[in-house]
């Protein structure tokens, strides 16, 4: 059977969002090419990225790395959107699925530097 590879279809929403649509294996071979059209994209001044994985047929722990990788990019917004069973699944094994959902890199020490501070504090 031929391996699949991963097509990346780029559409430019608005100045700010971009949606990455992703097609085939997103594994060691192709995670690289995920991270460079996402750099390309963020350069163009698009910083809020949808990535569509309806028609990911296969992610290793390389695809779950990139898709890491673009949530510490510095894009201001990333959601993930199309997510298949396996995919779904790796994500909540390795906690990524958690990860995802929390606050961004720097936006909790952000809201605790703007929060009063009115003596209680959160603990855990």
């Amino acid at each position: 059977m031929p391996r699949e590879l991963l097509t990346i279809e780029v559409s430019r929403a608005t100045t700010r969002q971009a949606l990455l649509r992703l097609s085939g294996e997103l594994d060691f071979d192709t995670a690289p090419e995920l991270t460079r059209v996402a750099n390309q994209v963020r350069a163009g001044g698009h910083d809020e990225l949808t990535v569509d994985l309806t028609d990911v047929t296969l992610c290793d722990s390389s695809g779950l790395s990139a898709i890491v990788v673009l949530y510490r990019s510095g894009a201001r917004t990333v959601r993930l959107t199309g997510m298949n069973d396996q995919v779904q699944q790796l994500l909540t094994r390795t906690g990524l699925a958690e990860l995802l959902a929390g606050p961004r890199p720097g936006e909790r020490e952000a809201a605790e530097r703007s929060a009063p501070d009115d003596g209680t504090h959160e603990v855990g």
